[in-house]
């Protein structure tokens, strides 16, 4: 199948991905031959050829595949990787978490979850002086705490983490649900691409929220160890000692 805007959108793909993707887009168009053609015609987000975006982590470096439900709803921020907001730049503030990241509450509610982990805040204070005070600590001249975004970015991808999104466009006039569905073959291929790596176990896979979760009726998600969690909007995701004992030995708020 050969699409000039798809050909773009590959360029930002590790090359150990593209002939999963061409596979996978291929299942997409025997699936409903219609999406695809409708998609080009239409509007989406993200925008810039960052439909791959997620795919710039090598396929053998692959040890987590963190899936959320779709780009954010706001071009400046739908980077086309999941939960890493485009509009978000400086981590911290004087007050605590930087304004950007309080306005991303699914962001803001991850940051407050690592910090529970790497022990910097207890579960029952992670509002107002608690936070100002580990801010405080995070950005004194000695301190070897990240300070941005990129930096969080960096470290995911450090620990292998495949930042994907069960939806890899966003249109205001789509149920995300529905454009989910659309994307399941390609993200088929794409983990039997990862189940099938000689020597290498499965990664795991770690489910945000209900559409995300969705994706364990797929027959070959049977393969693979699961991390489910309810959606970081959700300020109970904070205190899940699962998603705690998942990232808290990472320690993803220091710089490596």
């Amino acid at each position: 199948m050969q699409n000039a805007w798809l050909d773009e959108a590959l360029q930002l793909a590790d090359v150990s991905w593209r002939p999963v993707l061409l596979r996978g887009l291929e299942a997409m168009n025997a699936a409903d031959p219609a999406y695809l053609p409708a998609l080009a015609q239409d509007e989406y987000l993200p925008t810039k050829n960052r439909l791959f975006a997620a795919f710039a982590q090598p396929l053998d470096a692959v040890r987590y595949v963190l899936v959320g439900e779709g780009p954010y709803p706001r071009e400046e921020s739908a980077t086309g990787v999941c939960f890493m907001d485009g509009a978000v730049g400086a981590l911290w503030s004087s007050a605590g978490l930087s304004k950007q990241v309080n306005r991303a509450t699914s962001l803001r509610n991850f940051m407050k979850m690592l910090m529970v982990a790497d022990g910097l805040l207890t579960p029952e204070s992670t509002t107002g002086e608690a936070v100002a005070d580990v801010a405080q600590r995070a950005q004194a001249p000695d301190a070897h705490f990240i300070q941005t975004l990129p930096e969080l970015q960096n470290n995911l991808h450090a620990n292998g983490f495949l930042l994907l999104n069960a939806a890899l466009v966003f249109r205001p006039h789509v149920p995300p649900a529905k454009e989910a569905k659309a994307w399941q073959p390609l993200l088929d291929m794409v983990l039997e691409a990862l189940a099938d790596r000689a020597g290498q176990p499965a990664p795991t896979l770690v489910l945000w929220g209900k559409v995300a979760a969705l994706l364990q009726a797929m027959a070959v998600t049977k393969r693979f160890p699961h991390a489910v969690a309810e959606h970081p909007y959700n300020l109970s995701f904070i205190k899940n000692k699962d998603m705690q004992r998942l990232f808290g030995p990472m320690k993803l708020l220091g710089r490596v």
